[in-house]
């Protein structure tokens, strides 16, 4: 992260005890530099699922800060950006990671109204108001970075979005009868539109905005018969983040770098 100054992550997620939220969370930690700050961010702080959260961030205190954050309650997201900033003082806030997302299965014939609005509401609704809110610190962050004009990277100020190989008009279909989650894969899409068009206009305050897959992952949302482990999946994603600028500013990747067609 740059020097002099801190340093921050806000890494938005459902922390659960063994999701890609939580992993992110164990991984930056291992890779952490001195000067920098994890916001992890969840719905219920004190809840029974964040266990594991309030265990690492006992052990860190100095690096990991917990803030409520319901994605489904726009007043949560507000508050907890105004939060967000009271401790951000005159640091910065460089990463945003939009993470938290619900699957509902489903197909034209089967799919209930309110999943779709469920789905919509968390995987599309919820991370546009959370760049919203959160964009004047990385605004804030673009502009004190003293980096060249034109550049952009994750030390400077960026926004990703953890997407799904389900929301491309591409490739879904090939699997849509066998993996039928139609109310997911059109809130990925949608989400993908999202980030496409805040990366236009976040252009011109130089903060990186891209979409990011996963890969098919062992957690509450993948299932069990997901091929990949989450610290795999991790690993590769913050390699891939780590080596962002501005040539993948809109774009669309996976967690090994691979470019996937919209």
């Amino acid at each position: 992260m740059p020097s002099p100054t801190v340093g921050h992550t806000l890494q938005r997620s459902r922390l659960d005890n063994w999701g890609l939220g939580l992993e992110t969370v164990k991984q930056l930690l291992e890779n952490s530099c001195q000067k920098r700050h994890i916001f992890a961010t969840c719905c219920d702080p004190d809840g029974p699922k964040f266990e594991a959260l309030r265990e690492l961030a006992r052990k860190h205190l100095s690096v990991i800060t917990i803030i409520c954050l319901d994605a489904d309650d726009p007043c949560s997201i507000k508050e907890s950006a105004k939060k967000v900033g009271s401790l951000l003082g005159n640091n910065r806030l460089n990463l945003l990671v939009n993470n938290a997302a619900i699957v509902s299965r489903g197909t034209i014939h089967t799919s209930h109204v309110e999943d779709m609005k469920n789905t919509f509401n968390t995987n599309v609704i919820a991370p546009l108001l959370i760049i919203r809110e959160y964009l004047p610190y990385l605004q804030t962050a673009a502009k004190a970075s003293g980096t060249p004009s034109g550049c952009m990277s994750c030390k400077k100020a960026a926004v990703i979005n953890i997407s799904s190989v389900a929301g491309s008009m591409t490739r879904k279909p090939s699997n849509h009868i066998q993996s039928p989650v139609l109310p997911y894969s059109m809130s990925k899409a949608g989400f993908n539109m999202l980030t496409v068009l805040a990366a236009v206009e976040l252009k011109a305050d130089e903060i990186l905005c891209m979409a990011l897959h996963p890969g098919w992952v062992k957690t509450e949302l993948g299932g069990e018969k997901a091929p990949l482990e989450p610290k795999e999946s991790v690993e590769g994603m913050l390699h891939v983040i780590g080596s962002l600028n501005e040539k993948q500013h809109g774009g669309f990747l996976d967690y090994t770098g691979e470019t996937i067609p919209w």
